[in-house]
């Protein structure tokens, strides 16, 4: 590997977090919106439109939307904290949805835990 070849887990790890971890995160959170019962509903609705809305804004620019207030605000969410704010805000809502007593999809916790893993994992090695 030469000094301008850049290593494959840093390349991975600008992929996941841009381009993977939200849209799995959408999709478990729909799973336990749709699949839960109660007030576990609730959170996982939250973590379902902040994961939504943080896929607007990541693909606002190619379909040339990426123009106004909206979303240099947007934008600006999106990129603090290195952009693990993003990340994690949503995800924390869809934990708290995990541990209301009326949750029944305790497996989306487990894939949920993967993930988080694999993002801090990620985070550490390119740090």
């Amino acid at each position: 590997m030469s000094f301008l070849e850049p290593d494959p887990v840093l390349l991975w790890a600008i992929f996941f977090n841009k381009f993977v971890y939200l849209e799995i995160l959408a999709g478990l959170a729909l799973v336990r919106v749709i699949l839960g019962h109660g007030p576990g509903r609730w959170p996982a609705l939250i973590a379902l439109l902040l994961a939504l809305a943080a896929l607007a804004t990541i693909f606002a620019p190619a379909v040339g939307l990426n123009s106004g207030p909206l979303y240099v605000q947007a934008d600006s969410l999106m990129r603090h904290g290195g952009g693990l704010t993003a990340l994690l805000v949503p995800s924390a809502f869809l934990a708290l949805s995990g541990f209301i007593k009326t949750a029944k999809t305790h497996w989306l916790d487990a894939i949920h835990f993967l993930m988080l893993a694999v993002l801090f994992g990620l985070t550490w090695y390119a740090a």
